[in-house]
C-alpha cells in the first residue's frame, strides 16, 4: 500500500516494484522503458489489468475490445517520478536534463533553459 498517490509500488511479475505508469500504450512503454534504462534502472512491464466491467449483463455480446495497456515500473521501490523529474535526476541518453515537458512527450528536446512554471502553453 503506498503512502499517498505519488509513490505506488506493486509487484510486477513477483518482483517487487515502485509504479511509474499504469495503463500506458506499447509508445509510451517504448519511451520510457528507454529513458529509464539509460538512468540505470531495471524496468519491468506487464500487460495491465482489464478495467472493471459494470454488474449489468448486456442483452447482447459486445464485439469491441479495450485497448491493449501496460503498467512500467521499476525495480527500485525508492524511485519516485515525480521526485526524480523534478530533482532534475533523470538525464537523456545525450546527458541533458529531463524535462516535464520531455517526460510528458510533449516536446521532443530537452530544454531546461527555461523553468517549467515560466513557460508559456
Amino acid at each position: 500500500m503506498a503512502i499517498n498517490k505519488n509513490h505506488e509500488f506493486d509487484e510486477l511479475d513477483g518482483i517487487k516494484c515502485a509504479i511509474v505508469e499504469k495503463n500506458v500504450s506499447e509508445e509510451r512503454v517504448i519511451f520510457l522503458k528507454d529513458l529509464l534504462t539509460v538512468n540505470g534502472f531495471t524496468v519491468m512491464v506487464v500487460p495491465s489489468p482489464p478495467p472493471k466491467a459494470s454488474v449489468a449483463v448486456p442483452e447482447q455480446p459486445i464485439e469491441n475490445t479495450p485497448p491493449v495497456t501496460f503498467t512500467v515500473g521499476v525495480t527500485n521501490v525508492v524511485f519516485n517520478a515525480t521526485n526524480a523529474i523534478f530533482g532534475r535526476l533523470l538525464k537523456t541518453s545525450d546527458g541533458r536534463v529531463v524535462t516535464l515537458a520531455y517526460w510528458q512527450q510533449t516536446e521532443k528536446n530537452c530544454d531546461d533553459s527555461i523553468p517549467y512554471y515560466q513557460k508559456k502553453s
